[in-house]
C-alpha cells in the first residue's frame, strides 16, 4: 500500500483542491503565528465553504490554549489536532476529552532514543509525527524547516500506532525517504512551495505522485 500523505501549511483553497484532487489523503492548516503559513481565524473562517470534500482536515498547533483550539476546530470543522511543541501526555488526553477529535503528537528526532520515547505518547494520542530536531537558531520554527533527520532510524521500529515521517521531504527525495523508512505516512509543507508558505501546484502534484508510485 502507498503511504497515506499529508500535505501542510495549507492556506489557499486552490491549493487544497490541487492537493485533493492529486491524491493528498489529510489537509494541514498551521495556526502558530510565527510560522509564514500561519492561518488567521478569520481567514480559516472565510476557508472552510471552500475546501474540498473527501481529505481529513488536521489543525496544527505549538502549545495551544483550549480556547485557540476551540475556535479552530470550529472555524474548519476538523478531523485531527496535531500538537507540535512542548505539549505532555497529558495535555494530550485532554484534548482528546475536549473535543472528540485523534490527536496526532510531533516528536523531534535526532537520534534512535528519540524514536524510542514515542512509547510515553501510547494511550495518550491516536497518531505520532517524526520530524527532525529544529536548528539551534532563534529563528528555527518547531517544524517546516526543510531538514531532515536519517530516515533510516525508523526501519524495523516497533511504533504501536501510526506514524508519519516529515522533515526534508521533497518530490526528488520521497521515494528513498520511503525505502529507508518503511513510512506508513508522510508529511510534507516546505518541500511543495516555491517561497516560505507560498505551495507550487507543479510541486504538490509531483510530491503525491511520487509518494503513491510504486516503489
Amino acid at each position: 500500500m502507498p503511504p497515506r500523505v499529508k500535505i501542510c501549511g495549507l492556506k489557499r483553497p486552490e491549493d487544497a483542491l490541487t492537493a485533493a484532487r492529486a491524491g493528498a489523503d489529510y489537509l494541514g492548516f498551521v495556526f502558530f503565528e510565527r510560522s509564514p503559513r500561519h492561518l488567521t481565524m478569520t481567514d480559516a473562517v472565510r476557508l472552510r465553504d471552500r475546501l474540498p470534500h473527501g481529505p481529513e482536515r488536521v489543525g496544527v498547533f505549538v502549545d495551544p490554549d483550549f480556547a485557540l483550539l476551540s475556535a479552530a476546530v470550529d472555524a474548519l470543522d476538523l478531523d485531527w489536532i496535531q500538537l507540535h511543541g512542548d505539549e505532555t501526555p497529558k495535555f494530550a488526553s485532554l484534548v482528546r476529552a475536549r473535543f472528540g477529535l485523534n490527536v496526532i503528537k510531533a516528536l523531534p528526532v535526532a537520534t534512535v532514543a528519540d524514536v524510542a520515547d514515542a512509547r510515553r505518547w501510547y494511550g495518550h494520542a491516536d497518531a505520532l509525527l517524526f520530524d527532525a530536531k529544529p536548528p539551534a537558531t532563534p529563528d528555527a520554527l518547531p517544524g517546516g524547516n526543510a531538514v531532515s533527520f536519517p530516515w533510516e532510524l525508523m526501519k524495523g521500529q516497533d511504533i504501536a500506532l501510526p506514524w508519519f515521517l516529515a522533515g526534508g521531504l521533497t518530490p526528488d527525495n520521497v521515494a528513498e525517504a520511503i525505502r529507508a523508512s518503511n513510512a506508513p505516512a508522510l508529511d510534507i509543507s516546505s518541500g511543495v512551495e516555491s517561497a516560505p508558505g507560498e505551495k507550487s501546484a507543479e510541486k504538490i502534484e509531483a510530491f503525491l505522485k511520487a509518494a503513491k508510485s510504486p516503489i
